[in-house]
């Protein structure tokens, strides 16, 4: 595979990463909030639904091949172990993934929760204890994604 396409696929990942992420949190907060103020288990239910559904099709799968397609260009460009750069993105991607994946099992439990409800008097406590985990765990997510913009807009600083 050429380096030009290469790079494309690497830097349409991370748009879809970035992307998806904030459109998925977006969505998925004032879809709750909507649905709350109205009480609407209906609206509840549907955003859950996508949120969990975006977040496989769109989110997973980008995040499987961004590793792949970046270790391809780290070593098309001359990437050699022990490498600083490689090392801080990896540990930035560790990060982000730590904070994903809980979110992660968290939309499952809170559509699943809401799946269950008749009503929004029925979600209880602990369904909004896990929405606020869910949008506190994204936050670090989202910076972390923003790390590794940055880290791959600089990798010939580290050098």
């Amino acid at each position: 595979m050429s380096y030009l396409v290469l790079k494309w696929l690497h830097l349409l990942g991370s748009a879809v990463l970035f992307g998806t992420g904030l459109g998925i949190a977006f969505f998925a907060w004032f879809g709750y909030r909507r649905g709350m103020e109205q009480g609407d288990i209906g609206l509840i239910r549907g955003v859950l639904r996508l949120t969990v559904l975006a977040d496989t099709v769109f989110t997973a799968t980008a995040a499987a091949l961004q590793p792949v397609t970046g270790y391809f260009l780290w070593r098309m460009t001359g990437g050699q172990w022990p490498d600083r750069w490689l090392l801080w993105v990896l540990v930035a991607y560790v990060f982000v993934g730590a904070c994903w994946l809980p979110v992660v099992a968290l939309q499952v439990q809170l559509r699943n929760a809401a799946l269950r409800a008749d009503t929004v008097g029925q979600l209880g406590e602990r369904f909004h204890r896990r929405f606020r985990a869910w949008f506190l765990l994204g936050w670090p997510a989202f910076i972390g994604v923003l790390a590794l913009f940055a880290l791959m807009l600089t990798r010939g600083y580290f050098r």
